[in-house]
């Protein structure tokens, strides 16, 4: 069934009711007999997708430099202190995405990226001079607060302006960006040994593309979703009219109007999410985010160089080899987010992942076996980073936004990614102890992975219908 346009000519109408005008039961195609174009929603999505890169890239901006950050900060030598540096990012991560639905509520999706985007040139610029390690310490905390605001906001928002046809393939950038920014992080950091305080020019680096992120957003179409929510419904027309075209606009609205129908318009509390009908999607929210970091991809990345060097493989070109799988699988992802849907790809890259562990245990514990036990632990480690990047990395992150109603679903995305950097801390803690922890971690995230993945998967579609059907 097509949509009924009561007349040829388009005009926009600025109440809520007039968007009921469309004949709305079952979901068809817009009224010019097709899908919107990809091409105007694309740059919005780019702009939106550099909080993703900046995500990667303070992720691996201090791997190469630690050495010379901690010799010229006088530090060198102190472990907790190397560690703290490299994981108080994540700590103010986990503050930011507490605060991230409320702030992208209240503002707006537009100020909430300008607002990630802040603290991230402050805080490169502070780790940048500082000549201390309670500066660097200080710079990379205040750049972790905004690593956790941006990705939920950028998840919501990419959700939100992308035209249906083409929301798994711009759901994919997300990830993509993540790869290339720590690629080129790791480029970056290349010359540190080589040019004094190299380092510096490393965080000032970082400091551009959140200036143009801070920028480029006052050029973006804002959220149309939050503009109807907030009963800015003209303004919400013309931000489709931006988006999709203005053919597209009487039908967007009325999509709008009938996923939006029986909402009271008022903002939802957190305690809300815990209880009621919106427990069981939050829940299963939580878990697959949970177990997208107990998959062990931590576990792997921690103890990639040891395996890699083991076999003689340069630190570099193991951090190469590393990237390119990662981004391999997110490419791959990309172009069939959207042809084999969501759910086939979360199960094949969950059940890869548990394959791939399984070589790294054989290659781990069967030592008689030579340079192929070797082999295996190298191979089941890229082909661990390809199949997660397939499904698990990308998947949650999309997912999660589409089926969660406007009313919950930036507080829902804030509390979701909240577990999942505190799985994240939790993670790092157990993994930076001994190679022992990581065979034991390596069979619970197998177990997980095998067991656990399949029965949330199916807890989610059930869940997913029911949340759809209100």
């Amino acid at each position: 069934m097509r949509w009924k346009l009561k007349s040829s000519a388009y005009k926009r109408v600025p109440s809520r009711d007039a968007a009921m005008d469309l004949d709305v039961e079952t979901p068809a195609k817009m009224a010019d007999g097709g899908a919107p174009s990809w091409r105007m929603s694309l740059p919005h999505v780019c702009v939106a997708t550099l909080t993703s890169f900046l995500f990667g890239y303070h992720s691996g901006v201090v791997n190469e430099p630690l050495e010379s950050i901690s010799t010229d900060l006088g530090f060198a030598g102190n472990t907790l202190a190397e560690g703290l540096v490299v994981s108080i990012c994540l700590g103010g991560a986990f503050v930011g995405c507490l605060f991230s639905g409320s702030i992208a509520d209240g503002i707006g999706r537009r100020r909430a990226f300008q607002l990630s985007a802040l603290p991230m040139i402050i805080g490169a610029a502070v780790s940048a001079l500082t000549n201390s390690l309670e500066g660097m310490l200080l710079g990379r905390f205040l750049v972790g607060t905004g690593m956790g605001l941006g990705p939920p906001v950028a998840s919501l928002y990419i959700t939100e302006v992308s035209p249906p046809s083409v929301r798994g393939t711009y759901g994919s950038f997300v990830q993509i960006a993540t790869c290339l920014g720590i690629v080129v992080s790791l480029l970056i950091g290349t010359p540190v040994k080589d040019i004094d305080r190299w380092w510096r020019v490393c965080f000032w680096v970082a400091a551009v593309p959140a200036t143009l992120q801070a920028l480029g957003m006052e050029f973006c179409a804002e959220s149309p979703q939050w503009l109807y929510k907030c009963g800015r419904t003209t303004e919400a027309e013309i931000q489709f009219e931006k988006l999709l075209g203005p053919l597209h606009v009487k039908s967007a609205m009325a999509e709008l109007s009938r996923s939006e129908r029986g909402d009271d318009g008022e903002n939802v509390k957190y305690s809300e999410l815990f209880y009621g009908r919106n427990f069981n999607v939050v829940f299963i929210g939580t878990t697959l985010f949970a177990l997208q970091q107990l998959s062990g991809i931590n576990s792997v990345f921690y103890f990639s160089s040891t395996v890699f060097r083991s076999v003689g493989v340069p630190p570099n070109l193991a951090n190469i080899c590393m990237g390119i799988a990662n981004l391999s699988g997110s490419i791959v992802a990309m172009l069939l987010m959207d042809k084999l849907g969501r759910k086939v790809l979360l199960s094949g890259s969950f059940l890869g992942m548990a394959f791939a562990m399984g070589l790294q245990a054989v290659g781990a514990n069967r030592h008689h076996l030579g340079s192929a036990s070797v082999y295996l632990s190298v191979g089941g480690m890229l082909l661990f980073v390809l199949t997660f990047s397939l499904g698990a990395g990308p998947v949650p992150g999309l997912l999660l936004p589409e089926i969660f109603p406007n009313k919950i679903r930036a507080k829902a995305m804030a509390l979701c990614m909240s577990v999942h950097w505190f799985v994240v801390l939790a993670a790092s803690g157990a993994t930076w102890s001994t190679s022992s922890v990581h065979n034991v971690f390596l069979s619970l995230c197998g177990s997980s992975n095998i067991c656990a993945a399949p029965y949330f998967i199916s807890e989610f579609e059930a869940t997913t219908t029911y949340m759809i059907s209100i």
